[in-house]
């Protein structure tokens, strides 16, 4: 890996960049947990059920907290 800013390529920065990526992967993983959920729900597993709505919760937290840090950057610029 370089050391040099690649936002040449996309118009959009690096750190920029990684976060609009981290906020589409989180928020993604929230939707595909929903339907190993219900996977899990109509196998009768109730544990691994709640250890999925668990996980889906940590991917929405973090989907809204960079949503949030993302408005913030970008109302600046």
């Amino acid at each position: 890996m370089t050391n040099e800013e690649t936002g040449s390529v996309t118009g959009t920065a690096d750190k920029d960049y990684n976060l609009i990526w981290f906020v589409e992967a989180s928020l993604s993983n929230a939707l595909r947990l929903e339907k190993y959920i219900q996977d899990a729900e109509r196998g009768g597993d109730t544990d691994l059920a709640d250890f999925f709505r668990r996980a889906k919760a940590a991917s929405r937290k973090g989907g809204e907290e960079g949503k949030a840090l993302l408005s913030e950057r970008l109302s600046r610029s």
